[in-house]
């Protein structure tokens, strides 16, 4: 990175805009910048979780805050950076995880324990990633390869929050209903 910040507030956003990788203004409140928050607090979640866990789980999360660094470049310069490798390693850490989980039979309430909590709340914030990426990838293309990490990066959370929670975890009660 050939800048860095010296003097972290500048006083040009004051009236509600803020300069992009680009060098162009926009709205605060533009899908560019909005896709750019959300990334940062699923990246901020997952900085909890880490901060929870050790070992392998730990760097797996830690690779994945990385890789949501690259997803946020892409998005500010407009150009690719992920490859397939990426999608292919969240693949197999899912493909592990689920390996030793009981089959599911009924929908999961969010919650359980405090480090599958923290996976569920990551999992429902990717989710609005993937839903503002969509809005941004309308008005310019991005790279298709990140939208189907951050699809599967849901997943991972989804199933690492059930490892995690094991017997905390919470089933819903589909029969109150009836």
């Amino acid at each position: 990175m050939a800048h860095r910040l010296t003097k972290i507030y500048t006083r040009t956003g004051d009236a509600g805009d803020t300069g992009t990788a680009s060098g162009a203004r926009v709205a605060k409140d533009d899908v560019l910048i909005q896709v750019q928050g959300d990334v940062d607090e699923l990246n901020s979640i997952l900085g909890v979780l880490a901060s929870k866990l050790t070992g392998e789980q730990l760097e797996i999360i830690r690779e994945i805050q990385h890789t949501l660094f690259d997803i946020g470049g892409e998005i500010s310069l407009a150009q690719p950076l992920l490859k397939q490798d990426k999608i292919a390693a969240l693949e197999h850490h899912i493909d592990t995880i689920n390996l030793d989980l009981a089959p599911l039979k009924e929908f999961i309430l969010p919650g359980g324990n405090e480090v599958g909590a923290l996976c569920h709340l990551g999992r429902a914030v990717c989710r609005r990633v993937e839903r503002s990426m969509v809005t941004l990838n309308r008005r310019c293309e991005i790279n298709h390869i990140s939208l189907a990490y951050i699809n599967r990066l849901s997943d991972l959370l989804f199933v690492f929050a059930r490892a995690l929670n094991d017997a905390d975890e919470i089933y819903w009660n589909s029969k109150r209903i009836k």
